[in-house]
């Protein structure tokens, strides 16, 4: 099973999350909040911090999978969108996804509370 780490505090990301809960087969993405999974990321070894600012998914060989790679993989497993996989996937548009990603990544957790408060207490 595909675990989906996702900051559920962030009402963006669980708008975007909700809509791939409905539309995903069932028990094929094991969605995490980070608010409530506090053992699961210690257990796969993810900073709360990193948690928090990119998109994290451990596939179903225990691979991590981080920003556009996974919502990749999560696009895979989705009913339609495997045709924006697929367009995301291509050389040049592949790399432009990730420089928009991690822009967006780091204003959206520049940006709320919640993250900027896990990011003092580890300073």
């Amino acid at each position: 099973m595909i675990a989906v780490f996702y900051d559920d505090k962030c009402s963006l990301c669980s708008r975007e999350i909700n809509f791939y809960k409905k539309i995903a087969p069932k028990a094929s993405l094991n969605w995490l909040g980070i608010s409530s999974s506090s053992k699961e990321l210690k257990i796969a070894k993810i900073n709360r911090v990193d948690a928090l600012m990119y998109l994290h998914v451990k596939d179903s060989k225990g691979i991590f999978h981080v920003g556009v790679d996974a919502f990749i993989l999560i696009w895979s497993n989705l009913p339609y969108f495997k045709y924006i996989n697929y367009v995301i996937s291509l050389p040049g548009i592949y790399q432009l996804a990730i420089f928009i990603y991690e822009k967006f990544a780091k204003y959206r957790f520049k940006k709320l509370k919640h993250c900027q408060i896990e990011l003092q207490k580890i300073k």
